[in-house]
């Protein structure tokens, strides 16, 4: 039996070193391909990094520990991505990150809320887009108040909420083109 596990932790080395190369090679094109999306993203300063910290002894998800790593101030080290970004932040790193993986996505709904803070003209525009091309491929629902991202939806919805100090009811009521129209205006 020793001689067996020895046999088996030597494969296991050997398919796990093969993993990290492939994981290696993976994480340098999606740091690549996701920080130039981060700066038509309004993002200029942000850089995206994959950490890859061996892991001892190795798991059934391979030799290293992988963890997103993001830094938004030029010259600060990057940090865990959940403890760095705001919410409008970490809505289009999630965004960036989305549209670079898509065609190997199988996630069949996106949800994006506060996508478009703190952005506008422009950059709005390029976020409708790159929501539209990912609803090309999936199902997307986005949560915005900007005209330039609702503009590029395939479906619109209106959010309302009525009531009192004492109950709020939120509804949704879909909207025909003509008052698409009006409520993008």
């Amino acid at each position: 039996l020793r001689a067996r596990v020895k046999t088996l932790e030597a494969e296991c080395h050997a398919v796990g070193k093969k993993l990290s190369a492939r994981r290696s090679k993976a994480a340098a094109q999606l740091e690549k391909l996701v920080n130039l999306q981060l700066v038509d993203l309004a993002m200029p300063n942000a850089r995206l990094s994959v950490s890859l910290a061996p892991e001892s002894p190795p798991t059934r998800h391979g030799l290293e520990d992988v963890e997103l790593l993001i830094t938004t101030v030029p010259g600060s080290p990057p940090r865990p991505l959940a403890r760095v970004a705001s919410g409008g932040e970490l809505s289009r790193i999630s965004l960036a990150i989305e549209v670079v993986t898509a065609e190997h996505s199988t996630i069949p709904t996106l949800i994006f809320d506060e996508v478009d803070v703190g952005i506008g003209g422009a950059t709005a525009e390029i976020v409708g887009r790159l929501l539209r091309r990912l609803g090309d491929k999936g199902q997307v629902v986005c949560v915005t108040h900007l005209p330039q991202v609702a503009a590029q939806a395939h479906q619109h919805y209106r959010a309302n909420k009525q009531g009192d100090a004492r109950q709020l009811v939120s509804s949704l009521e879909p909207l025909d083109d003509s008052h698409r129209l009006e409520e993008i205006a």
